[in-house]
């Protein structure tokens, strides 16, 4: 059984990884923290396919949940190990520099950020161990290139980008890959107080894109076909930044 963790994969963008991977025959846990009944309805779909699931509850910031929560699941599976994780829960507090709040800044730190620390951390040892692994972080655009009124979460998403690059150098020779998965403008509940109309006259392919074309990048990584890839950041955003 080949199994594979999704941070926020409820709904949205987190929601197509966990159908794309349970098509390529990965075990899925689905991550959520606030809605048991999208987290339910992800699972029902990845069961329609053929595939199976579990539900994880746990608040991607905080270090003690994760580790509560993994640990009892490893507990649990002690001949199993969670071969692909997918860091895909994020959360958007815009504003100007000038009236952002602290917690505006440390909330979108700890959840975007330090969460990849948290959890990779804590799983990233049964790789090594088992020589194999596959660790997919999905970013931003805004963490290539910055966006105005992103500051936290731009900072954000391009810390991870530099520690993704940075980590697959550190593990590359135990055949653990490290790659990260960079979406622009994406049809999903974060999106969907944004002006499509403005923005898509900005995007070369003049729409926004779908979750399951981050997801077919991200299943494509996790995959033996992309065992030679490593550090990687892979844009999927029609054009618009490249």
């Amino acid at each position: 059984m080949k199994y594979a963790l999704v941070t926020g994969g409820s709904r949205g963008i987190g929601r197509a990884i966990c159908l794309k991977l349970a098509s390529m025959g990965f075990f899925i846990l689905i991550n959520y923290n606030s809605n048991r009944e999208e987290a339910d309805k992800t699972l029902r779909l990845v069961r329609e396919i053929g595939s199976d699931g579990e539900i994880l509850r746990f608040d991607i910031s905080s270090q003690e949940q994760i580790e509560q929560v993994l640990g009892q699941w490893q507990a649990s599976h002690e001949d199993a190990y969670i071969q692909a994780l997918v860091n895909n829960a994020g959360i958007r507090k815009d504003a100007l520099i000038m009236w952002m709040k602290n917690e505006e800044w440390h909330d979108v730190l700890n959840t975007n950020l330090h969460s990849f620390l948290y959890v990779t951390r804590f799983l990233i040892k049964d790789m090594l161990i088992k020589k194999h692994g596959r660790i997919i972080n999905v970013v931003s655009l805004s963490g290539l290139k910055g966006l105005p009124g992103q500051v936290n979460y731009s900072a954000a998403k391009a810390g991870v980008i530099g520690a993704t690059k940075a980590l697959a150098q550190e593990i590359a020779k135990k055949n653990v890959t490290v790659n990260a998965v960079a979406p622009g403008f994406i049809k999903t509940d974060m999106t969907k107080d944004l002006d499509e109309t403005q923005l898509k006259a900005m995007i070369p392919m003049g729409r926004f894109g779908k979750p399951e074309e981050v997801a077919a990048a991200v299943g494509f990584l996790a995959s033996e076909e992309a065992s030679y890839i490593t550090g990687a950041v892979i844009n999927v955003n029609g054009g618009l930044y490249t």
